[in-house]
Parts: C-alpha cells; structure tokens; sequence
C-alpha cells in the first residue's frame, strides 16, 4: 500500500501545473453557480449563463483525468523496463543452475561462443533456412570445469572422434548396428567430443552429432533417441531408465529441446544419467555416472549450459 501511495503522489507530482489552483477555484465556483440556481429556479428567477472560468473548469476534467492515466503508464513503463534491464544483467551466479556455488556445482570457465564464418548467419536467424551451425563444431562442446581430468578416451588433439566411438556407449549390438546404418543413410556428417572427470568421481561423456540440416537432424532425433517415459536406447551401465523428474523446465531454452533420463534404483555399480539435445542440425548426448550415485545438480547444470552454447 506504501508503494501505491507514492507511485500515486508523484502522479499528482507529474501532471501539477501552474494554475491548477485556478482550476480547483473554477470547480467550487461552478458547484456555488450550480447551488445559486437551483435556488433561483425555487424562487422563479432566470438561470444566469454559465461563467468561461466554469466552463473552462468542466473541459479540464476530462483532460486531467487522461494526464493522470498518461502518468501512471509511464511510471509503470519505467518500472518494467527497469526490471527488464535488471534481469538481462545478472551475472551467471545468479541465474539457476548456471551458477558456481558451494552447494555441489561445478566451477565452469566462461561460455564463449566461436565465431561465425564470414557471411554465414547464426544457427537460428531467419536466413539460415537449414538451422544449421557454421561455427567449428569441437568449439561448441563444453569445456571442463577447474579441477576436473580430461577423459583420454575422448581427449583426441583435431578435437573429432570416430562414429565407433560413440556408438560404444551403447552396449546391445543390435542397436551400434541399427544406429550405425542410420546414420550413414541420414548423412552424419562428424562427431565432436569432450569427456572428465571431476574429484568427486563423476564422469562427464559429452558428443556432439552434426548433420546436413535441422529437419534431419529432428528426423534422426525423433525416431532413435526420444522417449516418452524412458530413453529408447540402452547405455552402458543403465540397463533401466525414466523420465528425470527433477530436470527444471524453466531451464528449457527456445531453439533447443532436451530429452532428460535417470538410471532408477536399485542401480548397480554406478548410477548413469543421460540427455539428449536437439539444437539444429546437432543432436547432443550428455552422460554422467558416478558411483553410489551420480548428484542431478551438476547433471543438469551441465546440460544447460551445453544447450546455452549450441542455442
């Protein structure tokens, strides 16, 4: 109510004008006029004509009235921009999931994203037709957190590994065929990567899949590794999964779309849990296991800020 009085007294602030006084003098002289005739027609005397001042008075009302409406949208217009202004510069600890925080996040460096090619537009402008990302690739993969060791398996100098080496984390044979022959026949064109593991044991497997266009790669996306309820493939390790409950929607970017799975319990030596992104024409695996149990926050804080870098 205190907030209310004061946007309404610096109201009454903005639309005062010299002579306002004059004003309120016009309104009590035309309620006297009002008064004297009323009296004058009891006693069968002839109305006097309406004096300028009161008449002036009577056109101000509804003028003044717009000047307070007029006010009260421009202090409430300078309040949401105000508010706009204070979300779009918070800094990363302050945005969920993003931050850095003594409550089991990780410490990542800053996002950069890599330059565009010359005269290549960005992955979802209105000219990029195919939705597709021209940036190199192998920078798009998030970078390991302070403190985490390079996974040797995935730690490759030209920064590609090979389609076997994705489809090693799937350990029916029928599925490493059945993806295998998808992906040549839909056009893959290569595979990025970057693995780690953090001090706490967790290990990080994360793969960049690229193809020729955003309505193959959804295609490839749709058919292979979207779920209902449980991821449509089996990992290494999760022989079971489900629908991770836990993963925030709020965190759901505009140009990429998440499919979070969790390995249940009881889970044997490690607990693996699993998303797949689709941003483009990149579809993304991320993995994380860790025994006893691998922790949803740095999982989802790190599946996030890989959909803020291909977004």
């Amino acid at each position: 109510m205190s907030e209310q009085k004061a946007i309404e007294g610096f109201i009454d602030e903005v639309i005062e004008e010299p002579g306002a006084e004059g004003v309120t003098d016009g309104v009590s002289e035309e309620r006297e006029q009002a008064a004297g005739a009323a009296v004058g027609a009891e006693a069968g005397v002839g109305q006097e004509p309406v004096p300028p001042a009161v008449r002036a008075a009577r056109a101000s009302r509804p003028l003044r009235g717009a000047l307070r409406w007029a006010a009260a949208l421009a202090v409430f217009a300078v309040f949401g921009a105000s508010t706009a202004y204070g979300v779009t510069r918070l800094e990363r600890t302050d945005v969920p999931g993003l931050a850095t925080a003594p409550d089991g996040r990780w410490d990542y460096p800053e996002l950069v994203r890599p330059p565009l090619p010359a005269g290549r537009p960005a992955p979802f402008a209105s000219s990029n037709k195919a939705t597709a990302h021209y940036a190199d690739l192998r920078a798009l993969v998030l970078p390991a957190p302070r403190g985490a060791t390079a996974d040797k398996t995935l730690a490759v100098s030209h920064g590609w590994v090979r389609t076997g080496t994705f489809l090693d984390e799937y350990p029916l044979k029928d599925d490493r065929e059945l993806l295998g022959g998808v992906f040549r026949d839909r056009g893959l064109r290569h595979i990025a990567a970057r693995g780690w593991t953090t001090p706490d044991g967790t290990r990080t497997r994360i793969y960049l899949l690229q193809f020729d266009t955003g309505l193959v790669a959804g295609e490839v996306q749709q058919e292979e590794f979207a779920g209902y309820d449980h991821a449509p493939r089996t990992l290494r390790g999760a022989p079971t999964t489900e629908l991770d409950g836990q993963f925030p929607d709020s965190w759901q970017l505009p140009n990429v779309t998440h499919y979070a799975y969790d390995e249940p319990r009881p889970y044997g030596a490690e607990q693996v849990r699993q998303a797949y992104l689709l941003a483009g024409d990149v579809i993304a695996l991320v993995v994380q296991s860790r025994k006893g149990g691998a922790h949803a926050l740095p999982f989802q804080q790190t599946v996030a800020l890989q959909a803020e870098l291909l977004g």
